[in-house]
């Protein structure tokens, strides 16, 4: 029976903090987190992968077989300051069917898909590039030596693939990086 003064001491102290914390997230209810170098806040403002990959045109599991990854060579840049700077005359020309931003022209990690992939188009071979046309081409905004990847951007990067392999069938073979990746 001596314990009940510390029992009721205990319940009533747990009451007070659990109405407390309840007001105070009352209070920031709505208002979004402070972002922070660790913190989730940053994937707010993110498309969902999913919404990316869709396309304008019907998709068929047989279409895609690999995936390769690549980085633009700049420090910065979306999809319309990428084919400024290869010098195209149209952002519908650039030769990858996602990129990958960095924060610097688009969102840090956010996945923009581009005419290519909307259309379910292969990639124009190249000099700089000669894989089969049932490659998906994810350009990655780094050059991965003065200016490597973020965090973000590898882990959406992954996050893409996964939902690529999954909706494709595409093997963890059938994946290739680049070499600083």
């Amino acid at each position: 029976m001596s314990n009940q003064p510390r029992v009721v001491k205990v319940l009533v102290a747990l009451l007070v903090s659990m109405t407390a914390g309840a007001i105070i997230l009352m209070v920031l209810s709505g208002r979004p987190p402070l972002a922070g170098p660790f913190s989730l806040a940053s994937y707010i403002g993110l498309d969902p992968i999913a919404e990316a990959l869709r396309s304008r045109v019907a998709q068929q599991p047989e279409r895609w077989r690999s995936v390769e990854v690549h980085f633009s060579s700049t420090s910065a840049g979306n999809i319309e300051q990428l084919a400024s700077r290869y010098g195209l005359s149209n952002a519908k020309d650039l030769n990858c069917h996602f990129v990958v931003c960095n924060g610097a022209g688009a969102g840090d990690g956010q996945v923009l898909s581009t005419a290519k992939w909307q259309r379910q188009w292969p990639i124009i071979p190249s000099r700089a590039w000669n894989s089969p046309s049932q490659t998906i081409r994810i350009c990655v905004i780094a050059d991965g030596r003065g200016t490597p990847p973020t965090e973000y951007q590898i882990k959406r990067t992954y996050a893409l693939i996964e939902k690529l392999s999954q909706k494709f069938t595409i093997h963890p073979k059938s994946v290739r990086y680049p070499e600083s990746w």
